[in-house]
């Protein structure tokens, strides 16, 4: 780790938040002289964001525990075109009332983790659709259009990998970066944001918006991103067995939720928990350290942590509650079925007729056309579904009543 002089950097080093920085130095020495407003910039693609944006909104909670100001930007205006960074085909686009929609309904979330209001160090909500509709095409191709290199832009990881794979990127879509780029020098003029932040995929496009605000308006500002973020197994974080694991209550339960947590690889128990708690990091390594099967209860404190910030105390300790009663209590826990399961999986059809929930591959079939399978929680539709273990064990159900444990071997 670096030693760094300000509350800020100190704290995002210490807890694994930084990947890359610009000009680290400066961005030290202004954190210890001022406030620092910064910003992260959240396309609404979906009425509500996932698991893999958490990182990015535990960035915000961690600026504002250090003394400086989240500027937190809903893409009302980018989301009209979406962000082509790594995607492998452009996004569907969305009409006004569905992004509106989407942007009221994401909004919520950050209510739980920032402190609102007009205070220097109260959170802020903006939409860059505010000036980004409102922009002349002509004016804005000469004003702003002129600071930007095609071959430049081109140069970019997240617009090369598109262009290797001789995939189509849209006129649209590449004018994105030069539309994010204008974001930072607007949020720099009207609320002095000197700080943009964003996962590693995003160094291209705030690269851009720390040069445009520099010749346009001589101020310098600053960028951090954070490392790729990916489970232990190297599968992408936010996906489980069902799609995708989602903030708001309303698009999944509390106990899904918790129980994802619950379930992730022993190997990043500690990660996660400095990445998504508040916990003090003398706890984190205590739980870390924990042998053998006594870090399935490190993950129970982290399942408990991450659901009380993101969906409050009541859903976490109901979330825990249903855990406990459905592998403990009504004569479950150590009487369920077990079967163990090696490092390539099992099918599940094999798991339900290896647990007794089947006697034949047909019945298995069946079971899972009719919803009757669900695997921590969660229906399997497939019935070609490999299960892959993230952690020591999962539970696999029939019905309501029907519950058996796979467990690593």
């Amino acid at each position: 780790m670096t030693s760094y002089q300000s509350d800020l950097l100190r704290l995002l080093d210490e807890r694994g938040y930084v990947h890359q920085m610009t000009d680290a130095a400066a961005l030290d020495r202004l954190a210890l002289q001022q406030v620092v407003p910064g910003y992260i910039g959240f396309d609404p693609t979906a009425p509500s964001l996932h698991v893999g944006s958490l990182v990015q909104i535990m960035l915000l909670r961690r600026l504002q525990q250090a003394g400086h100001k989240p500027i937190v930007v809903m893409g009302g205006g980018t989301g009209k075109i979406g962000d082509p960074s790594f995607k492998d085909e452009a996004r569907k686009l969305l009409t006004d009332d569905v992004i509106a929609q989407n942007v009221a309904s994401i909004r919520r979330v950050f209510e739980r983790f920032l402190t609102f209001g007009d205070g220097p160090t109260d959170a802020i909500i903006v939409d860059n659709a505010e000036w980004l509709d409102k922009l002349g095409y002509i004016a804005f191709l000469r004003e702003v259009g002129q600071h930007f290199s095609v071959n430049r832009m081109l140069s970019f990881d997240s617009v090369k990998t598109r262009l290797d794979r001789e995939q189509s990127l849209s006129f649209l879509e590449f004018n994105y970066m030069i539309l994010q780029g204008y974001d930072f020098r607007e949020l720099s003029n009207r609320y002095g944001c000197r700080l943009q932040m964003g996962g590693s995929d995003q160094w291209g496009n705030i690269v851009n918006g720390i040069e445009l605000t520099r010749r346009m308006d001589g101020v310098e500002v600053f960028g951090v991103t954070t490392p790729l973020l990916t489970a232990a197994d190297g599968s992408k974080m936010g996906k489980s067995v069902n799609g995708a694991v989602w903030l708001n209550d309303d698009m999944l339960p509390g106990y899904d939720f918790w129980q994802y947590w619950r379930n992730v690889d022993d190997r990043d128990v500690g990660r996660f928990l400095r990445l998504f708690t508040d916990l003090p990091l003398a706890e984190v390594a205590r739980l870390e350290a924990l042998p053998g099967s006594e870090i399935n209860a490190a993950k129970i404190v982290l399942a408990n942590e991450v659901t009380r910030l993101v969906r409050g105390d009541e859903a976490a300790q109901a979330a825990q509650a249903t855990a406990a009663a459905t592998f403990a209590g009504d004569g479950l826990g150590q009487d369920l079925p077990t079967v163990g399961v090696g490092a390539d999986g099992i099918g599940v059809i094999d798991a339900l007729i290896a647990l007794g929930f089947a006697a034949s591959r047909g019945e298995a079939k069946r079971l899972i056309a009719g919803g009757g399978a669900r695997l921590d929680g969660q229906p399997v539709s497939d019935e070609n579904h490999r299960i892959m273990l993230h952690g020591n064990e999962a539970r696999l159900s029939a019905g309501k009543k029907k519950h058996g444990i796979l467990r690593a071997e």
